[in-house]
């Protein structure tokens, strides 16, 4: 990605060469990468399962799990009523992965 010299916004490839919307600043010289060229040079991506995206805080629970018993859980809060009522806190026992809701 290329900015204006002028005054910084993105230029825009059009053809051969790359020019500003805003102040119609065109650069002199060619684009140094062709098509297959850029392709080359994509990224690999990388598959995340779903399991190594969850990053929630944990915390020590008053009560324990009602499933095993133990008192290390994950919590995230969510708006699951109406905007003028108080959000949800949603818990999820790090153990055996039993999940429950608190409404405050």
């Amino acid at each position: 990605m290329e900015f204006c010299p002028r005054c910084g916004s993105v230029l825009v490839l059009k053809g051969d060469k790359s020019s500003c919307v805003r102040c119609n600043y065109k650069t002199k010289t060619k684009n140094k990468l062709t098509a297959s060229e850029k392709m080359q040079k994509k990224a690999s991506v990388n598959v995340v399962s779903e399991k190594d995206s969850e990053v929630y805080p944990v915390v020590d629970l008053e009560e324990p799990c009602k499933s095993c018993g133990n008192t290390k859980a994950y919590f995230w809060t969510m708006q699951t009523r109406a905007g003028d009522e108080a959000e949800t806190k949603f818990f999820k026992c790090v153990k055996c992965q039993h999940t429950w809701r608190e409404y405050r």
